[in-house]
């Protein structure tokens, strides 16, 4: 499974059914995560939704929905211009396995900031529904993901191929296959796993508003056809090979890998909208606090049924991650939020590998922000205003972090703890 695969997988988790067990949650949270319907779930989100300021189970599960039909709305909007995913770590917002659209819409730079913001708003929605549970509020959903989804191609239908078990497979293994086999997986999510939902949800939007925060015409213009080849981008005509010549995995490679170096060149991007960058800082800020009240709450716990998240008192592993947490884990854990806290709050300063004595000051960067070039920012002269003396994190900081996770690896430990 790859990194991000992993990531996605994680903020699937908590998206699902209630099952029989959960008697106190609300039958309309039933109706939600199990509709096939969109017309049925979205009906069942309004229920939730209204009954939320009182109830906290509604709120939970209604904050679930939300931050559900986000991820619709991205991956809807992406199928509906012929979407064909790179699977690229550069681009973490588009690695959903949207299926193929034989009959794609054409795509505008406009259309395409549009899907962006209304992903984005969608998921501030979810952020403050979960915001509004009581810490301490008894939840218990137990899960069951072969039976719910999302509209991945927008026929107002969710199909069995389109569940969060089908979707969770096939992001491990590189596209959507209606007759794979899908997982079972059954896990009781509590109170602790909305943190970390929340914090998923502060995650994604700080990357949806670092994107908008930029005008990013001339990578869209210049490279977007690569991800949309039959959408009337500006080049299409130019660059796409003819259908004829898809077929072929090595000239499909050449022509994508071409078109990635052109996108990483085009990463040239006026800022037209500094406030969205301040945002994205705080974002990820507000992810670090929700982590530590995750992993508070974890820690609190007494019980040990079919945990998505354990902590070291709750033995047995994941069997998804196959990952297993012990007090190690959790103490580096929370060493290294507090070595990202203390970077956004520019307390510490990023090295840079050809620059010695000073270092980035990334509360400057995102506070005060210029024009993002990612060659220049790469080889140095983008960052030389953030540059500063003071305290600069080493690698030995770093790697004392990673050697608590073991054979698992941080980052695959990170995207599974949030």
């Amino acid at each position: 499974m790859t990194r991000l695969a992993g990531l996605l997988t994680s903020a699937f988790m908590l998206i699902v059914p209630l099952s029989s067990a959960s008697a106190a949650m609300p039958e309309a949270a039933t109706t939600l995560f199990e509709a096939k319907t969109v017309a049925a779930r979205d009906t069942a989100l309004s229920t939730l939704e209204a009954a939320a300021p009182k109830d906290p189970a509604s709120a939970y599960a209604a904050g679930a929905g939300e931050f559900f039909t986000a991820l619709e709305i991205l991956a809807s909007g992406l199928h509906r211009h012929g979407f064909e995913s790179p699977q690229s770590f550069m681009l973490p917002l588009m690695r959903l396995p949207v299926p193929d659209n034989a009959n794609p819409e054409p795509l505008t730079y406009e259309q395409f900031r549009a899907i962006l913001v209304a992903f984005r708003d969608r998921l501030e929605k979810s952020a403050a529904t979960f915001a509004s549970v009581p810490a301490d509020a008894d939840i218990g959903m137990v899960i069951d993901l072969t039976h719910t989804g999302i509209d991945l191609n927008e026929d107002g239908t969710i199909a069995p191929d389109e569940s969060m078990a089908a979707i969770i497979a096939s992001l491990s293994r590189g596209g959507i296959s209606s007759d794979a086999a899908a997982p079972t997986l059954t896990f009781r999510f509590d109170r602790a796993d909305g943190f970390w939902l929340q914090g998923y949800a502060e995650f994604l939007m700080a990357q949806a508003d670092f994107w908008l925060a930029h005008d990013f015409r001339s990578t869209f213009d210049g490279s977007f056809h690569m991800l949309f080849p039959r959408a009337k981008l500006p080049l299409q005509d130019i660059l796409v090979p003819p259908a004829s010549d898809m077929g072929s995995s090595i000239f499909a490679s050449e022509w994508r890998i071409a078109d990635f170096i052109s996108l990483v060149h085009l990463v040239n991007w006026p800022v037209v909208e500094p406030e969205r960058r301040q945002a994205a800082r705080r974002h990820l800020l507000e992810m670090i606090r929700l982590s530590r009240e995750d992993w508070k709450a974890i820690r609190a716990e007494t019980d040990n049924d079919r945990e998505w998240l354990p902590g070291p008192q709750q033995k047995g592993e994941n069997p998804l991650t196959g990952l297993e947490v012990g007090e190690e884990q959790v103490q580096a854990w929370l060493a290294a939020l507090t070595m990202a806290e203390g970077l956004l709050e520019g307390r510490t300063l990023l090295p840079h590998f050809r620059i010695t004595g000073k270092g980035i000051n990334m509360k400057r960067f995102f506070d005060e922000p210029k024009n993002f070039d990612l060659v220049l920012s790469i080889t140095g002269p983008a960052i030389a205003p953030y540059l500063e003396s003071g305290k600069i994190l080493t690698s030995d900081d770093f790697d004392q972090i990673q050697r608590q996770f073991g054979g698992g690896g941080f980052l695959t430990f990170a995207l599974w703890f949030n």
